[in-house]
């Protein structure tokens, strides 16, 4: 089957065989809390360029900002994702599942405040104008797969946008993500923007 190449090793919470790179940008999740909610997000660094490895230096507190000034509004930021998936579909991981990463920021879902407390964040190299390649929504597709497996409290209504849980704050991933292929190939909910905007 699609996406059973892959696995998650329970005593690590890692994709096994996946590229991994530490972040120190994390935290333990609340006390019986576990991954509930996807939250696809869009990256690119610096703005609209692709490779070069920032993205790693950034989720690893590597990153130098005085190297370009489009960094310096970064400097001091400390995020994170679990996994990013490159603009050749190369995966890498940067906090366990059973960890928070730093992702979402100010969020709500579904009423409840948080998300990094229960969600998975997944960075797909792009921007809201450039879109995805076909192979980022191959590999997000099995990543996807693989967490309703192993975390069976993500539903079909439970995998959404950066933009769909921080309205008005973020934008990610963009208006041009194909929310109807996830729709036809794995069967999740297209989700619904909220109504209520937070604040900057």
């Amino acid at each position: 089957r699609k996406g059973s190449w892959m696995q998650v090793d329970a005593s690590t919470g890692l994709i096994a065989g996946v590229s991994f790179m530490e972040s120190p940008n994390r935290s333990p999740r609340p006390k019986r809390s576990e991954p509930e909610l996807i939250v696809v997000h869009g990256i690119s660094l610096p703005a609209g360029q692709f490779g070069g490895g920032y993205i790693g230096k950034l989720f690893t507190n590597q990153l130098d900002t005085r190297m370009d000034p489009r960094f310096a509004e970064l400097t001091g930021l400390r995020v994170s994702a679990h996994v990013l998936i490159a603009r050749d579909g190369h995966l890498t991981q940067f906090v366990p599942f059973g960890q928070r990463a730093w992702h979402a920021g100010e969020s709500v879902f579904q009423g409840r405040h948080e998300c990094n407390d229960f969600s998975i964040g997944i960075e797909l190299e792009g921007t809201d104008a450039s879109g995805f390649r076909d192979i980022q929504y191959e590999r997000l597709e099995s990543v996807i797969r693989l967490l309703r497996e192993v975390y069976p409290r993500i539903g079909s209504d439970r995998v959404v946008g950066h933009c769909h849980i921080a309205p008005g704050r973020k934008s990610d991933p963009g208006p041009d993500f194909d929310w109807g292929r996830l729709q036809r190939n794995l069967g999740i909910t297209r989700p619904i923007t909220q109504r209520r905007v937070l604040a900057t």
